[in-house]
Order: C-alpha cells, then structure tokens, then sequence
C-alpha cells in the first residue's frame, strides 16, 4: 500500500485512448450516492481543494459538495485558472493556508486533482505548521531523471500554456525545491493513483516516503474522472475522518464497500 508503483515509461495507448470513459464514470456518480451517504463523516476541520493543470473551480464542485456533505469546512483555491507553477499563486497559496488556519483554529487538510497535487505539496511544506495532510489524484509527486512521461500532447499544452521548457523550467525554481522530494514532507500524505491513467503515469503518481506517514492508494479508472470517482470520493472521506494526530494508513473496511474496492483494484480484474 505505501511502496511506488513499478510500472515504467509512458500511460499505454489504450489507456490514453479511452479517457473519454470519464462520461461513463460520472453517470455512475447518481447510483452511488446510497453508497457515499455511508462514508465517515468528519470532525469540521478546514479542506483546501486545488484544481488541475488548465482546469478551474468548477471541476472540483462535485468534490466540494460531497465534503460539505460529510461535515468538512471546504474552500477551493479561489486564483481561476490552473496554469502551471508560478510565484504568484505560490505565494498567495501560502497566505491562504496560513489564513484558514488562523480562522478556523484548526489545521488544513489538503487536496488536490492531478496538478492540483503540486501544489497541495508545496503548501504543506510552505506552511508545514499549518497543515493537517495531503491527499494527491492522480498527482505527478514523482519526478524521474529521465523527465516526465505524460503524453507527448500532455507536455506540448503544457509547454504551449505554462512555459516553454515545460515543468522542468518550474521545477528548477527556488520554491518549488520541495516538489522534487515530496518524501520529506512531515505530515501525512495519501497518493491515489489508477494504473489506468491516461496522462500521469503510476509510478509519477505514487511516492516512496515514510511508511508511518505515507502511502499510496490504488483505485481503479480515468485520469480526467478522478474527482468524481465513487471509490475515490469514498477513500478521500475515509482517509479525512482520521482523527487528529492518530494517522493509519489506509485499509479497505469488512463489508460491501471493502469487497467492492478489493474486486476492482485486484491485479485479477484490474489493468496491469
């Protein structure tokens, strides 16, 4: 549960191709909702929610509603647009963090969609005092020597929109010195990932840290559905209920909700 995923090289073709899927995934999302009505609900503390790379505030409302939902105080990024790592918004992150802290009295559970991810980690360790724990969908923390793997169209967006170099040119910034070793974060961190991601890879998605306060999470389905997902939304609220300073790390429940995730994550019926 904890160790980085070993697959290599790019998401596969297939995978890339059938990301569109994410129209089915949402469709499920109303017949699912007897089943997410169980999930724990939480103790009230503040959530972050950040988008990701070209998406906005509105992708993240299915997942803000179901945490409100569940009893969490819940606020999205609130700077548009998610374009890329840059100062300004790494900078204003931190204040906002710092702020909700300040206001609630309480510390501030952090999440963020895919690139979204990036940030979520940069602000834990901006604001490590701050900060409750770190759960990533789908979230490039991993950074190869060989570069990142997402698709070539992934990458020529990115390079199009964000910076020419690509994230490289970010990644060599002063402040995002954290991103390049996310294993060193002092709170507790959940990487979610799919094997079937069709833009970030697993072994991106997935990070080698402190088994005490680190793991990673397999779930099955799209990249582009990850926000919306059942068993996403359902082991998000499981891994937000912890109680405050008595972090474990993720095991599926007895019963029907641990039977279906063992089904759809078992290397028997889900892609390898």
């Amino acid at each position: 549960m904890t160790r980085r995923h070993s697959y290599v090289g790019k998401p596969r073709l297939l995978h890339q191709v059938i990301e569109p899927r994410v129209l089915l995934e949402l469709a499920t999302l109303p017949w699912n909702l007897p089943m997410l009505a169980r999930t724990p609900r939480g103790d009230g503390h503040p959530v972050l929610l950040f988008p990701g790379f070209m998406a906005d505030e509105s992708t993240l409302i299915v997942l803000k509603l179901f945490l409100q939902n569940r009893g969490y105080e819940v606020q999205t990024w609130g700077f548009g647009r998610n374009v890329g790592f840059n100062s300004r918004h790494a900078s204003a992150l931190e204040q906002k963090i710092r702020y909700m802290h300040y206001k609630s009295g309480r510390k501030v559970s952090l999440v963020g969609w895919s690139l979204g991810g990036m940030f979520a980690m940069y602000g834990a360790h901006e604001a490590t005092e701050c900060v409750r724990s770190v759960i990533t969908l789908g979230s490039p923390v991993t950074f190869d020597a060989e570069g990142s793997q997402s698709p070539p169209l992934v990458k020529a967006l990115y390079r199009l929109i964000s910076h020419p170099m690509g994230t490289t040119a970010h990644l060599t910034q002063s402040r995002a010195k954290y991103l390049r070793r996310p294993k060193t974060l002092p709170v507790p961190i959940s990487c979610i990932y799919s094997v079937a991601d069709g833009v970030v890879p697993p072994q991106e998605a997935t990070i080698d840290g402190n088994r005490a306060l680190h793991e990673n999470i397999r779930v099955p389905g799209s990249h582009l559905g990850l926000g919306f997902n059942p068993l996403v939304l359902w082991v998000v609220a499981d891994r937000l209920a912890q109680p405050e300073g008595q972090w474990r790390p993720f095991v599926p429940p007895a019963g029907l909700l641990g039977r279906i995730y063992r089904l759809t994550t078992s290397r028997r019926h889900a892609p390898a």
